[in-house]
C-alpha cells in the first residue's frame, strides 16, 4: 500500500472519488492536489486533507485560492510548472492522474522519470504517447497501474498471468452509452441535455460526450493495446448494458477471465492505491441474484462511427492518435459551448486526422505539434462550415 499521493485533479469525479478513499486509509497521506477552476471546491479539499502543496490551472485561479486558504500554510502554485511539481515530490510514492486532456502528458512522464506509481486515470497520456511512456516505465522502473473501470479489470484478470503470450484477445465493455440501439437518423435532433444523460455512470462533461458517441471506447482500445502491449487484432469491444462485466480476457486456451463488481469507480482507484494487497472498500458489494439478465451485443459503428476512426487511427499509429485526440477534445469543447452538432464531432475530428501530416515514430514534440495542428484543423474547418 502506498503512503503519500499527490492527486492532479482532485476537484474531478475521479479526483474527489480518489479523496474518498484516502479519508477511509488511516495510513495514506496527501502530499499535494491540483485543479482546474474551482477555488471553492478545492479550498474546502486543502482544509480537510491538508497537503502541502496546491496547483490551479491559471494565475488567477491560484489567486483566488490564496485568499480562500490565506489561514494555511500551504504552498499555492499554477499551471503546467505546478502539476509537474505536484508529480514529482519527494516523498510521494503515487499519483493519481485524473485530470482530462493532453494537460496531464508531460506530469504523467515527469512522474515516471521520477520513479512513481501512476495510478493512471488520464487517458490521453496512452493514447497519444502510449510507446514512449511504457518505454519510459520500464526504464525508471514506475508502475502504470489503470483506475478505468475497464483497464482496472483486465489489469485484476491477468495478476495471475505473467506471459502475455497467454492472452488471445482482451474484452473491453461499454455500457453503449445515452443512445444504444438508436439509428443515424434520430441522433441528429439530440439535445446536449441527452448526451450528458449518461445510464451508468457519473461522469465529467467530456467524458460524458465520447461515451455518447462510443469514441471513449475507442480511446480505450488504444490504451488497452499501450498497456498491455498487444496488437489491434487483440483488443475487441462489446456492448454490454449493465456495466456488471467491467472487461473480460479470452486466453489461447480458451478460458475466459472476468473481474464482475457495481458499477463505481472507487473500487479501481483503491486498488491503485492498496496494490498488491485488497481491503475493504466502501463500494456496494455486487449481489448476483439482483443483476438480472447480463446482455452483450456487437458495437454499431455505422450509427458510432468515432468507435471504427479510433480503431482505424490505432491501426495507423505514430502521430494519426495524438492527432485524434486533440481534434476530438477541441471539438467535444465546441460542442459543450453549443457551437457544432453531434455528429459534427466525428466530421471534424475526422477531417483533422486526414489533414495533419502524419509521422509513423513520432518524438514528444511531434506528438504535441499533432495535438496542436488537429485542434487548429477542428477550429478552421468548424469557422468555415459555420
Amino acid at each position: 500500500m502506498v503512503k503519500t499521493v499527490s492527486i492532479l485533479g482532485s476537484t474531478g469525479s475521479i479526483g474527489r472519488q480518489s479523496l474518498d478513499i484516502i479519508s477511509r486509509l488511516p495510513d495514506v497521506k496527501v502530499a499535494a492536489l491540483t485543479a482546474g477552476s474551482d477555488a471553492e471546491r478545492m479550498a474546502r479539499q486543502c482544509r480537510k486533507f491538508s497537503p502541502r502543496l496546491a496547483v490551479m490551472a491559471t494565475e488567477e485561479g491560484a489567486r483566488q485560492l490564496k485568499e480562500l486558504i490565506s489561514d494555511l500554510e500551504i504552498k499555492v502554485s499554477f499551471g503546467e510548472a505546478g502539476l509537474i511539481e505536484a508529480a514529482t515530490m519527494a516523498d510521494v510514492d503515487c499519483v493519481i492522474t485524473a485530470v482530462v486532456g493532453m494537460v496531464g502528458l508531460k506530469p504523467t512522464l515527469a512522474a515516471i522519470r521520477a520513479g512513481k506509481r501512476i495510478g493512471l486515470a488520464n487517458k490521453e497520456t496512452l493514447v497519444c504517447a502510449g510507446e514512449l511512456v511504457m518505454a519510459e516505465a520500464k526504464k525508471y522502473g514506475a508502475e502504470i497501474i489503470p483506475v478505468d473501470s475497464e483497464h482496472s479489470a483486465i489489469f485484476q484478470c491477468l495478476m495471475g498471468s505473467s506471459d502475455r503470450r497467454e492472452i488471445k484477445r482482451i474484452i473491453l465493455t461499454c455500457s453503449g452509452g445515452p443512445f444504444f440501439g438508436m439509428e443515424r437518423e434520430q441522433l441528429k435532433s439530440v439535445t446536449k441535455e441527452d448526451v450528458l444523460r449518461h445510464p451508468t455512470w457519473k461522469m465529467g462533461p467530456k467524458i460524458t460526450v465520447d461515451c455518447a458517441t462510443l469514441m471513449n471506447k475507442g480511446l480505450e482500445v488504444i490504451e488497452a493495446m499501450r498497456l498491455y502491449d498487444l496488437p489491434l487484432e487483440q483488443v475487441d469491444v462489446v456492448i454490454h448494458r449493465q456495466s456488471i462485466v467491467h472487461s473480460l480476457v479470452e486466453f489461447v486456451d480458451g478460458a475466459v477471465m472476468a473481474q464482475l463488481g457495481s458499477p463505481d469507480m472507487r473500487l479501481p482507484i483503491q486498488l491503485a492505491l492498496t496494490y498488491p494487497e485488497r481491503t475493504i472498500c466502501p463500494v456496494e458489494p455486487l449481489d448476483l441474484t439482483a443483476c438480472g439478465q447480463l446482455s452483450f451485443f456487437k458495437p454499431d459503428t455505422e450509427t458510432f462511427p468515432c468507435l471504427a476512426l479510433a480503431r482505424d487511427c490505432a491501426g495507423q499509429g505514430g502521430t494519426a492518435c495524438p492527432a485524434m485526440n486533440g481534434a476530438n477534445e477541441e471539438a467535444v469543447a465546441m460542442y459543450l459551448r453549443g457551437e457544432i452538432g453531434f455528429y459534427d464531432i466525428y466530421r471534424l475530428v475526422r477531417q483533422a486526422v486526414e489533414e495533419v501530416p502524419f509521422i509513423p515514430s513520432p518524438t514528444l514534440e511531434e506528438i504535441l505539434e499533432a495535438d496542436r495542428l488537429a485542434r487548429i484543423s477542428v477550429k478552421n474547418s468548424a469557422n468555415t462550415h459555420f
